[in-house]
Order: C-alpha cells, then sequence, then structure tokens
C-alpha cells in the first residue's frame, strides 16, 4: 500500500529537558522523533467551531 502525504514541514523550538526527554522516549521505543510528534498531534481533542 502507498501512501501518499501531503507534507508541511514544520519547525518547532524546543527547551533542552524537552529535546532530552523527546531523544530519551525516542531512543527507548526505537521510533523516529517525527512518529512521536505525529501521533501526539492525532491525539489532540479539538472542539468543532459552528
Amino acid at each position: 500500500m502507498n501512501k501518499k502525504w501531503a507534507v508541511k514541514r514544520m519547525t518547532i523550538n524546543l527547551a533542552s529537558n524537552e529535546a532530552k526527554n523527546l531523544e530519551k522516549y525516542c531512543e527507548q521505543t526505537g521510533r523516529p522523533a517525527t512518529d512521536v510528534i505525529r501521533e501526539l498531534i492525532r491525539a489532540l481533542s479539538i472542539t468543532k467551531q459552528e
């Protein structure tokens, strides 16, 4: 199955302790930071505005 992504490149600024936590988590889980961040964004609760 070939996924086509509509890509928007983003840059985030992290405090050094945030970056270290992300790096440690990625090392422990063997997952890339991009996947971890995507998962966190998908888990956000969004309220519909009508």
